[in-house]
């Protein structure tokens, strides 16, 4: 469900106050999966460094446990993972999406149906 020109629902979790666990973290945590760097996951969701650490530091607030490890550079480099709890968040988050899209299937099938053609611009 990646097409652009294709509906697709997008799971926001609201937390009590002003946090909320959304597409842009979660995308985040599997880009510092893959580089194990959070400069380079913000540069490839064309972020801040300060951006990409503040939405770490947030996630981080967010639960009892850290879902980001870092290590400062230095002689041995820098780096981040995501800690065992942060794969798990990662993987119930996904999960979540898919059984949301298959509980609603029925009804964005029929907007799908019933939509409008995209625009070519």
């Amino acid at each position: 469900m990646s097409d652009s020109s294709t509906l697709r629902p997008i799971l926001r979790i609201q937390f009590p106050g002003e946090h909320r666990l959304g597409h842009g973290k979660i995308e985040l945590l599997e880009h510092i999966r893959a580089t194990g760097s959070i400069s380079a996951a913000g540069r490839a969701m064309d972020m801040s460094y300060r951006r990409a650490w503040l939405l770490i530091e947030e996630l981080n607030g967010m639960f009892r446990e850290a879902v980001v490890s870092s290590q400062r550079g230095g002689k041995q480099g820098g780096g981040a993972q995501l800690t065992p709890f942060g794969e798990e968040l990662l993987s119930r988050f996904r999960t979540m999406e898919k059984n949301t899209l298959a509980a609603i299937r029925p009804d964005f099938d029929w907007l799908e149906a019933h939509r409008s053609p995209p625009s070519e611009d």
